[in-house]
């Protein structure tokens, strides 16, 4: 059985806090406000898999009551996403994930970034691609990030 799932998160940016990004750290660009560390793309990647795997969402799983969650990083985020869908019988096939902001400018680090992401999930590869809003909305002007992810896994 193989199943696909979609995942979205937006963040605000929030001036003068790191950003953490794709598993990176970027350190001449503002971070986004959230209970872990608002790294988006990390985040829309662990509602995708969460999503087919029919175990609801991010949300649902960590909450943002539990300080043991509080500034966690993304990664680490997603490496427990694939520990509990694989405890429910499921295998990562791949993650693909769309940045929408404005910044940071992605294109040069998108490889690292990918390895970074990928091995958060135990190998399988993770394509990450980024696009604005062309100045439209909140991210177009600048005041959050958005990503959306899908995935695809199977039954062990």
């Amino acid at each position: 059985m193989i199943r696909t799932g979609i995942g979205v998160d937006v963040h605000q940016i929030e001036p003068g806090r790191p950003c953490h990004l794709a598993g990176l750290t970027w350190p001449d660009e503002d971070g986004c406000a959230g209970h872990s560390d608002g790294d988006v793309v990390a985040h829309a990647a662990c509602d995708a898999l969460l999503s087919a795997a029919g175990l609801g969402d991010l949300g649902a799983l960590i909450g943002v009551s539990d300080p043991r969650w509080s500034g966690v990083r993304g990664v680490d985020l997603l490496a427990h996403v694939v520990n509990q869908v694989s405890t429910d019988g499921w295998i990562v096939g791949n993650i693909a994930v769309q940045l929408i902001g404005n910044t940071p400018r992605l294109a040069g680090r998108r490889a690292e970034a990918e390895d970074v992401l990928s091995a958060a999930i135990g190998g399988p590869p993770v394509a990450l691609a980024a696009t604005t809003t062309d100045g439209l909305g909140l991210i177009g002007r600048g005041e959050g990030r958005a990503a959306i992810a899908t995935a695809l896994i199977s039954r062990s």
